[in-house]
């Protein structure tokens, strides 16, 4: 309801003043033709609101915009040229009705004009006849074009106007259910945030300010950039909006306390101006200004003196497009009409006092935006050349021209101008049109280094070696310098690019996903400390090709050559007292267990599963309970030879006539036999993975439960070493020639010593160490006692025949039996 009453009384104030109005028919603010474009251009901008009458302002004074005026003529050379032209809307002619634009807000009576039919505006009301323009090419800022939109396409009153611009940058406008007559010829903000963010990623700025025009343009950009950034590694250190009374200084001292290299500046020529006009006299350095395409091309900024002690300003516009005929155009003009005109009513801003300017000073002047002017003319001619059905030489000017019909010929748009093909998406928003990559240089020139293309597809690409950065190097602008591979960040404060660095565990990885939390590896991955990546585990055994392995089995293969060279020399000795004293038939069973013992030795080697593992402990435990039995047993024979029978003969005559020595041997074995087969069966020793080495995986078997389950078998040949150890210690004063007991007792001592160093050793050691430790103590085993118990005998055998005779025997045992007696 607000808005029909401001609108009423908008249409009172234009019907009064239209009673007063005239506009001269030489005014280059208008012309006549068969159809006319409205135009907006703020050729003056007025910030007091009081002050309406805009070309009061001199053409050098601040509210006055040479880039405007510079467009505003565009828009009339291009009707110009198109009329003049016989392929397009031939024998039809256009005239334009062009506003000065100079406030967002009190500009209404043009606007009102433009939009009245027969000199008024009716609401409601159904005529046939519409605005007599068909389409309007403005305003240039977004604040001014949500002004107007809403009236051009007011659905309240029986038309719309068609509107497009070439300015207005704000990303509201593509919303058609609020705009549906809005189309513009230049890049959303969208796509201007889109190439600012390549810029940052492009230089690894990730440290930067916003600065933006505290209006709908600026805001937008805003709104944009944040939601851009919001998953990338750039953070938003600092933003503002500009305003008349902002205090620069201020700002600036702001900027350097954040330590800020980078400053977007998101805002229109004439603030941005006084923002870098203030940087120069607050002598701020080696700063990045990033210009948008409003400010990027400024012709006077790049010439101030100490513009190069800022820093380095890089921006992106409109490639610089030479149109063809411009420069003749204004030439022309310049040379036959100008625009003093004491009877222009200056309410509607139809009057420049231009007439100091020179044509020089227009076709120098930023040519941004033009090129926009100059496509949505054509835009706007090409549609009604469709509508018309324009042919070879003509139209038909009987068909009755609607707004609508002129507005579905546009969104179908296609066609070349000057190389670019010009067409829209269903937005109204531009699929054409490149955007250059600009540097300011010394010269105070705008070079273009890159470019940025939108379509078909985004492709940013830009000549870092034409860039003379300030200070010979490119600025750094960050809140945390970047955290070397393999640390994590730690966020620090409300940004996220605020961090400290804190090196990953090793068994952890950082990704560079997430670059906040070190990742655990998997059980079968690794990774040092400070890794990126997960390796895998190297499963690691003892293999039958490790040069360990091959020297512990080559000394098993010798061990059971000694056993089969004693076996073979004992048997050819068999009568002989050495065989005969060393046990006769049980020194065979010794050799024939030790070779039994010697399996377990090679199943230490290879990789390790449930067979391996009981073979490595089973023949070995079961046989060599029988040689330690019957170490045992003859030590026990020896001390009731010599010491038990002459005090208590009947139990030397028990032992040898029951042959107590064989019923012990076999109790021992069968007992043990039952023990590790019980054990085995229902708790068999498993492969594990021993994980000690982070890098790699250890095949075993597994030791700790298997070993109290065996601890009774370990338990009987400990204690069956130790009584031999006893009762072999007990006969160390027997013949001094006849040695066994002292061979014997030297035997158990060293067993003893193999499984203390062996116990001592296998809790410093891990992974394959402990099967190698375990090969070598059971070999140790065997050949200790095969070496210590049998290689004397064999000595004597071989080379001391005098020795193995049964006079030697008799009579050392009749000298200690004589000397025992007494």
């Amino acid at each position: 309801m607000f808005t029909l009453i401001f609108v009423c009384l908008c249409l009172l104030c234009c019907n009064l003043h239209a009673e007063t109005e005239c506009i001269p028919k030489t005014s280059e603010f208008k012309m006549k033709g068969d159809y006319l474009l409205g135009g907006l251009f703020d050729i003056h901008h007025v910030k007091n609101i009081n002050k309406l009458i805009c070309s009061t302002f001199p053409v050098y004074s601040q509210n006055f915009t040479l880039s405007s005026y510079r467009r505003f003529q565009m828009m009339r050379f291009s009707v110009e040229e198109i009329n003049n032209s016989t392929s397009l809307l031939p024998n039809v002619t256009l005239g334009y009705e062009i506003f000065d634009h100079c406030s967002d807000t009190k500009n209404f009576p043009g606007i009102f004009s433009l939009m009245s039919v027969d000199g008024s505006v009716q609401p409601w009301k159904e005529s046939v006849n519409f605005s007599k323009v068909i389409a309007v090419v403005g305003t240039y800022t977004s604040t001014a074009s949500l002004a107007v939109a809403p009236l051009f396409s007011f659905e309240l009153v029986s038309f719309f106007v068609l509107q497009i611009s070439y300015g207005a940058s704000s990303s509201v406008f593509s919303r058609k259910q609020n705009f549906p007559s809005f189309l513009r010829t230049l890049h959303p903000n969208k796509d201007v945030i889109e190439i600012i963010l390549r810029f940052l990623e492009k230089f690894k700025w990730t440290w930067v300010a916003f600065l933006y025009i505290d209006d709908d343009y600026g805001r937008d950009g805003l709104d944009l950039f944040g939601k851009k950034i919001k998953d990338t590694e750039i953070c938003l250190a600092f933003s503002h909006g500009l305003e008349e009374n902002t205090d620069y200084p201020k700002l600036i001292k702001q900027m350097e306390a954040l330590r800020i290299n980078v400053v977007i500046v998101f805002t229109t020529e004439w603030t941005a101006e006084k923002l870098i006009m203030s940087a120069i006299q607050q002598n701020v350095t080696n700063k990045v200004w990033i210009a948008v395409d409003a400010w990027s091309l400024h012709k006077d900024l790049p010439k101030k003196t100490g513009i190069r002690n800022i820093g380095t300003v890089l921006g992106f516009a409109e490639p610089k497009i030479t149109i063809p005929g411009f420069s003749d155009f204004i030439n022309s003009f310049k040379a036959q009409n100008q625009c003093e005109n004491p009877q222009q009513d200056p309410l509607c801003n139809q009057m420049c006092n231009c007439s100091s300017l020179s044509a020089e000073d227009i076709i120098t002047a930023d040519p941004s935006f033009n090129f926009p002017v100059y496509s949505a003319v054509y835009a706007i001619a090409h549609a009604l050349h469709a509508v018309l059905q324009c042919g070879a030489g003509s139209c038909n000017k009987s068909i009755k021209v609607y707004p609508h019909m002129v507005l579905e010929e546009l969104r179908k748009s296609n066609f070349t101008l000057l190389n670019q093909t010009i067409h829209f998406d269903d937005n109204g928003d531009p699929k054409f049109g490149p955007y250059a990559i600009v540097f300011w240089n010394e010269s105070g020139d705008a070079d273009e280094i890159g470019s940025f293309m939108f379509h078909p597809e985004f492709n940013f690409d830009i000549n870092e070696f034409k860039i003379h950065w300030h200070g010979d190097k490119k600025p750094e602008s960050f809140c945390s310098k970047e955290c070397p591979d393999g640390y994590m960040k730690k966020q620090e404060g409300v940004h996220k690019c605020c961090f400290s660095c804190t090196i990953c565990p090793k068994e952890t990885y950082l990704n560079t996903t997430d670059p906040y939390n070190c990742l655990k590896c998997k059980d079968k991955e690794w990774s040092a400390e400070g890794s990126t990546t997960c390796k895998p585990r190297q499963l690691e055994y003892v293999r039958f090709s490790d040069p360990t392995a091959i020297v512990i089995m080559i000394g098993t293969v010798i061990l059971l050559a000694f056993i089969v060279a004693i076996t073979v020399l004992f048997a050819l000795n068999y009568n002989t007292p050495v065989v005969r004293s060393a046990g006769g038939p049980m020194c065979f069973l010794i050799l024939g267990c030790l070779s039994l013992c010697s399996i377990s030795v090679f199943f230490f080697f290879g990789e390790p599963s449930v067979a391996f593992c009981i073979l490595r402990y089973f023949p070995f435990l079961l046989f060599y309970t029988v040689c330690v039995v019957c170490l045992f047993a003859r030590s026990f024979q020896i001390i009731c030879i010599f010491k038990i029978s002459p005090k208590f003969p009947n139990i030397s005559r028990i032992w040898t006539k029951c042959n107590l020595h064989w019923i012990f041997i076999s109790a021992a074995f069968l007992f043990q036999a039952i023990l590790l087969i019980n054990r085995f069966s229902l708790d068999p020793p498993k492969q594990y993975k021993d994980k000690f080495y982070f890098d790699r995986i250890i095949l075993g078997c597994e030791l700790n439960k298997f070993l109290d389950n065996i601890l009774i078998s370990y338990s009987l040949i400990s204690v069956l070493i130790f009584l031999s150890f006893c009762f072999s210690y007990a006969g160390k004063d027997l013949p001094k020639n006849y040695n066994e007991a002292k061979t014997i007792t030297f035997c158990m001592f060293l067993l003893i010593l193999i499984w203390v160093t062996f116990a001592t050793f296998q809790t410093v050691v891990h992974g394959k160490n402990i099967d190698i430790s375990n090969a070598v103590a059971t070999l140790s085993s065997l050949y200790s006692l095969l070496l210590v118990y049998f290689l004397p005998r064999c000595y004597i055998i071989l080379f001391k025949p005098e020795k193995n005779t049964e006079q030697y025997f008799q009579d050392l045992i009749q000298s200690y039996t004589r000397s025992y007696s007494q």
